[in-house]
């Protein structure tokens, strides 16, 4: 009896021994990054603003750059009085004190300024009395132009997002490409690459970008290579101390006596065993990028207005600051850079320990 237990738990062990072979290093990293309350907090913080990004057309309440010029530089929680007229492009608002009178076929208001005017229902848009007059509330208040602040910083999180993840992408490929050529060819390869990779980092990172920014123009498609552009080289030289190490296992050097081109073992036997320092690298990346793109259009060389930037929003609003009045105009852009790139340093932060073998909690 003793002894088919004996054997049942032996069986029992050698199971639980192959699950555990069974999963891969992901699997475990995934488990230990769960563990870091932290880096989730920062993970789920990054979904919603991927989210909100992407849903920027339904959560903004109004269009980001439809102006009022009467409802300029409005507190938080300003409600406005307007009717909704209709435009070649859409629509417009005409502030208004109140309505005194609507007959058949024209509404008759008090302008913003308490003058008397009337118009013709027609130049209104289509629908009930609750539909052509609104009552817009601004929960963020409005810039100096009218626009609704809170609309802005929806749309702004497209730009810093897209421009952070598309600038990262190219420097993760640049990099990439040059450290595993430089760690794996060696000898004149490897001087040259770590000659290019020395003269760009000797470099100060945004002076570069704002020099690439100016070469290339004012947009958004010139922030981003700008950005990738500069931001490779920390990847590289990762990739290519990661390759100097693997380049002398014993697994390399059966795929090379096998007769293997040096392309195939790079690609698929080598960088797949360094995929979690590029990952790692890359997130530590994309916070810079998001700071560098906000200090780009800070400066007037991202993306142009009347697009929506976060950037653009703090250079809008600092001066209000120095006024002493209107401090939302530069504290929510702000706010939301800071929230951003700190979910992002979290997950950064996350991953190196997941990925460390050498934690085992």
């Amino acid at each position: 009896m003793q002894e088919n237990e004996f054997f049942k738990d032996k069986d029992k062990f050698s199971e639980a021994e192959k699950q555990r072979a069974s999963h891969s290093l992901w699997y475990y990293s995934w488990i230990r990054f769960k563990r870091n309350k932290l880096a989730m907090a920062g993970l789920i913080t990054l979904i919603l603003l991927i989210l909100v990004a992407v849903s920027a057309g339904i959560l903004a309440p109004y269009d980001p750059n439809d102006q009022t010029l009467e409802y300029a530089t409005k507190p938080s929680g300003f409600k406005g009085n307007v009717l909704v007229k209709k435009a070649l492009d859409g629509t417009d608002f005409i502030p208004i004190r109140n309505i005194n009178k609507i007959t058949h076929d024209s509404v008759f208001y008090a302008d913003f300024s308490g003058s008397e005017r009337s118009i013709a229902k027609s130049e209104l848009i289509n629908g009930t009395e609750e539909q052509w007059h609104i009552q817009p509330e601004y929960l963020l208040g409005t810039d100096r132009y009218g626009r609704d602040i809170l609309s802005r910083l929806i749309y702004g999180s497209r730009i810093s997002l897209s421009v952070g993840v598309i600038s990262e992408s190219i420097a993760i490929i640049i990099g990439v490409i040059l450290g595993a050529l430089a760690g794996y060819f060696r000898g004149k390869t490897d001087a040259v690459i770590m000659w290019f990779i020395n003269v760009v980092w000797s470099f100060p990172s945004i002076l570069f970008i704002i020099a690439l920014s100016v070469v290339l123009g004012k947009g958004f498609w010139q922030s981003f290579v700008a950005i990738g552009l500069t931001g490779w080289v920390d990847i590289a030289r990762i990739v290519r101390g990661q390759f100097f190490s693997l380049r002398e296992t014993e697994y390399v050097e059966a795929t090379r006596a096998l007769g293997y081109k040096p392309t195939r073992i790079i690609f698929k036997h080598i960088l797949p065993n360094t995929i979690g320092p590029i990952i790692v690298t890359g997130t530590a990346g994309l916070a810079t990028a998001i700071i560098f793109e906000a200090s780009l259009s800070f400066l007037g060389l991202g993306v142009q207005p009347p697009t929506a930037s976060w950037g653009q929003m703090v250079f809008d609003g600092y001066k209000y600051i120095v006024a002493g009045t209107n401090y939302g105009l530069a504290l929510y852009p702000s706010l939301a850079i800071m929230i951003t790139v700190f979910a992002v340093n979290l997950i950064g932060d996350g991953l190196r320990d997941a990925f460390d073998p050498k934690m085992r909690r």
